[in-house]
């Protein structure tokens, strides 16, 4: 397992080396500037604005001023918004997003294997038609139109809910459902199928035979075999849940970091912008590799597997 680890970081640290890198010369070949606005600026301001920011640099010692900068986790000053750096905005935005993120996450998880399960089954009853409907909208509707729907009848019409801003839990609901509906609807479909396939294999008519509760079978044999693929799945699933988060944060009035990563695309913010993916991209593998251990807890064939080898 250390040995494992050891491997999986290394290759961890190539990876941000090689996110860090490819994001840095990207932006640097965006037409435009950090400066660039529809006033024009004197090139006296302008080059003195760029000589603050050390931009008049060649291009390979911006580059190794910003990896220094990364490896000490200084990412910079905001072009925008002059009294913060990009730590201070992650400071900031993160917790909130991470929030809704983690909120969403538990919703889209416990939501789509509770639908997955009552569907395989009850499979082909009205049990399951029902479940793959949800699953099958939730794939379907983008995000945003739903968090559109949700305002105009949650908030406009019935008004139940607020429609937007961040002060308590009730503002939570809203932007979490909008967020969690497509993944829950993946895990859904995805523990369904996995499930049927487990409630035919020989170990479960056995377990069956000994006159063993459907209930009792279902959460000690057959929920843990079927939910391997959902595990692999939650990596993916958390990058996916915190990009999704850009629009629904800019929809919603969240102030997270998605809504700054937005808002520094229209500024031309550049650090904000290299500084959010290279956070982002830091969670990602993170989160990959808590994924991949957390297999061996859930199957033990893993664990024996990997000790085999060493």
């Amino acid at each position: 397992m250390i040995r494992y680890l050891g491997k999986r970081i290394i290759f961890m640290l190539i990876s941000l080396f090689l996110i860090v890198t490819a994001t840095f010369f990207i932006m640097k070949a965006v037409p435009g500037g950090p400066f660039t606005s529809e006033k024009n600026v004197p090139d006296e301001i302008k080059a003195a604005l760029e000589a603050k920011y050390k931009l008049n640099l060649p291009l390979h010692e911006q580059y190794f001023n910003y990896l220094k900068g990364v490896a000490t986790w200084d990412l910079g000053p905001s072009f925008t918004e002059k009294s913060s750096t990009v730590n201070d905005m992650i400071n900031r935005g993160f917790p909130v997003s991470a929030h809704l993120g983690a909120q969403s996450l538990l919703l889209a998880v416990f939501g789509g294997i509770i639908l997955g399960v009552i569907a395989a089954l009850k499979h082909n009853k009205w049990q399951d038609y029902s479940a793959m409907v949800i699953a099958v909208l939730g794939l379907s509707v983008p995000g945003f139109i739903l968090a559109s729907f949700y305002q105009y009848f949650f908030s406009i019409k019935w008004g139940l809910l607020p429609i937007a801003k961040w002060e308590g839990f009730e503002y939570t609901i809203l932007p979490s459902l909008a967020l969690a509906a497509s993944p829950m609807a993946f895990i859904a479909r995805l523990t369904r199928s996995n499930m049927i396939e487990v409630l035919g294999q020989d170990y479960i008519k056995t377990a069956k035979a000994k006159g063993l509760h459907t209930f009792t079978i279902t959460v000690k044999h057959a929920i843990r075999n079927a939910l391997l693929p959902v595990i692999t799945y939650l990596g993916p699933l958390i990058a996916n849940i915190l990009t999704g988060a850009f629009v629904i944060e800019r929809i919603f009035g969240v102030p997270g970091l998605g809504r700054e990563f937005v808002l520094s695309i229209t500024n031309r913010d550049y650090t904000v912008i290299m500084g959010t993916t290279v956070f982002y991209s830091i969670i990602l593998v993170v989160m990959i590799l808590i994924v991949d251990v957390a297999y061996t807890l859930v199957d033990p064939r893993i664990k024996l597997a990997d000790a085999g080898r060493e």
